[in-house]
C-alpha cells in the first residue's frame, strides 16, 4: 500500500493505493482526477524541471530555464546534466528554445526571462 496527497485540486485528497489482482485500487479520491493522479504518480511519475543554464555575458552570468512540458521523474538528473553543458551566447527571449527536444523526451528547455535582450537594448 502506498499513501499519497492528491495535488490536482485544492481538496488535497488523502489517497491510499493498493495493488489487487494484479489492478491499482485507489481509495480517499475526491475526484475522478485524483485517481488519474494516483494511478499515474504510482506507474510513471512525471515531473516540470526549472533549473539555470551560463550565459557569457558578465551581467546575466546565468539565465533561467525551464522544460517546456512534464518529463519522466526518473529522468530529470539527465536532463539537469545536459543543461549543465549549455552556456548561452546569444541575447535570447523569453520562451526561446535553448535546448529543443531535450534527450528524445518530447520537450524543449526554454528561457523563462528576457533579462539578457533586455541588458543588451540597453547597453547598445
Amino acid at each position: 500500500m502506498k499513501e499519497l496527497v492528491c495535488i490536482v485540486c485544492p481538496r488535497s485528497c488523502k489517497m491510499k493505493i493498493e495493488f489487487q489482482h494484479g489492478e491499482i485500487v485507489v481509495s480517499g479520491n475526491g475526484c475522478k482526477r485524483g485517481k488519474s493522479f494516483a494511478i499515474n504518480e504510482t506507474t510513471q511519475p512525471k515531473r516540470t524541471l526549472c533549473s539555470t543554464v551560463k550565459t557569457n555575458y558578465k551581467e546575466v552570468p546565468v539565465l533561467p530555464v525551464r522544460v517546456s512540458g512534464e518529463i519522466p521523474k526518473d529522468k530529470i538528473f539527465d536532463v539537469m546534466k545536459q543543461i549543465s553543458t549549455v552556456v548561452v551566447t546569444e541575447p535570447i527571449s523569453c520562451g526561446d528554445i535553448i535546448i529543443e527536444d531535450v534527450l528524445s523526451l518530447g520537450v524543449n528547455v526554454i528561457a523563462t526571462s528576457s533579462i539578457l535582450k533586455e541588458i543588451i537594448k540597453e547597453n547598445g
